[in-house]
């Protein structure tokens, strides 16, 4: 038995050499016999997905370059007299009052408009200051002194005495569409050229109560306490307005600002250096918006304006309005509301003759009026 399974196992050990061996043989004379394992093929990319371009970089920094060396940071000082509350023992006889003086700072910004080192900011930065310190982007400071104010549209022109200064590129504000995108540059809160973006909400918005003449771009964009006299660039870096106010922050209200168009800066920028002010026409009525609802309520025809008040002596008073009087129309135009009014009397020069057609008990008259110069408010 077991002579048997010796002689089987010595067969199989001979069967396993002899294949190896004729199987060597036939590798070393037919190579080409041997053929790669094939892999399974790959999934097919999707033809729209190797068409998909690569995410594009949206950037305004640019822009930001462009205008932001121009842009300035204001910090103002003003000595504040206080009188001193009384002592428990000088409430009850007689003494003498006490003061104490501090200083108090205020920051803002500010624009340069040309390289005399002219710069624009708002009259309420600057008001009331007794310094002001001027600082660029490039870390050089400077005193500033005041060439002129307008508070009618709180803006105000400054000087610094520096060479080699960054200008702004202006823009037209009159060409602003909502949802054009909008960067405001500024100094919130002491943060130094901060940049924050958004869009026009709205153009021409008046009568909000921030200035005597309004003309309003309204923005999303973040306006903080340090912005105001600020850059409002256009997404090509060039100046569109200037920063002036925010609106019901105590009441949580968030993304509503309003800038001073750079239109109107232009004219006063102009004047200011001129003349040291701006000079306006002015005839001393006080107009007031008549709604239509209300129209209905005096029988009027149409809403309007309506002169509420004149002023004694003025020459809309010397041309025959009383007050009561439906303003129509001012030149041939009629005016949108009480201020387009105004605004429309003030582009009038002093000196120069207006026509004014007015209602009066049913009856429409025509009056020329000599436009004088508006008294400086503020």
């Amino acid at each position: 038995m077991l002579k048997r399974a010796g002689s089987a196992l010595v067969f199989v050990a001979g069967s396993v050499i002899g294949g190896l061996a004729l199987a060597f043989l036939v590798v070393a004379l037919r190579p080409d016999l041997i053929r790669a394992t094939p892999r399974p093929p790959e999934p097919a990319t999707p033809a729209a997905e190797r068409a998909l371009p690569a995410p594009q970089r949206v950037t305004y920094a640019a822009a930001v370059q462009r205008a932001a060396p121009a842009v300035v940071n204001i910090n103002t000082a003003r000595l504040v007299t206080e009188r001193l509350a009384p002592s428990l023992g000088e409430l009850f006889g007689e003494y003498m009052p006490r003061y104490r003086q501090r200083i108090e700072r205020s920051l803002g910004s500010g624009v340069i408009v040309d390289e005399s080192g002219h710069i624009v900011t708002n009259h309420h930065v600057i008001a009331n200051a007794d310094s002001i310190r001027v600082q660029l982007e490039d870390g050089r400071e400077a005193d500033a002194r005041i060439v002129g104010r307008d508070p009618d549209t709180d803006l105000a022109v400054l000087k610094i005495d520096l060479t080699q200064l960054p200008v702004a590129s202006f823009g037209r504000s009159d060409q602003l569409l909502v949802g054009d995108v909008v960067l405001a540059i500024g100094n919130p809160i002491g943060l130094r050229h901060t940049v924050t973006h958004g869009i026009v909400s709205a153009t021409s918005r008046q009568q909000l109560g921030i200035a005597p003449l309004e003309d309003f771009i309204q923005t999303d964009a973040p306006i903080n306490f340090g912005n105001s006299g600020g850059a409002l660039i256009d997404s090509s870096g060039a100046l569109v307005g200037i920063n002036t106010a925010i609106v019901a922050k105590n009441l949580g209200v968030e993304g509503i600002g309003f800038a001073i168009p750079v239109n109107m800066v232009r004219g006063v920028l102009s004047e200011i250096i001129a003349h040291g002010r701006v000079i306006r026409g002015w005839i001393g009525i006080v107009p007031q918006d008549v709604p239509e609802e209300q129209a209905r309520q005096f029988g009027l025809p149409q809403p309007g304006v309506l002169i509420e008040q004149l002023y004694l002596g003025s020459p809309a008073l010397q041309a025959g309005l009383r007050p009561g009087d439906l303003l129509l129309a001012i030149d041939g135009t009629t005016p949108a509301n009480a201020q387009d009014a105004l605004v429309r009397i003030a582009r009038c020069k002093p000196g120069s003759n207006i026509v004014l057609r007015g209602l009066r008990g049913g009856r429409v008259f025509e009056v020329r009026a000599q436009v004088g110069e508006r008294p400086r408010s503020g």
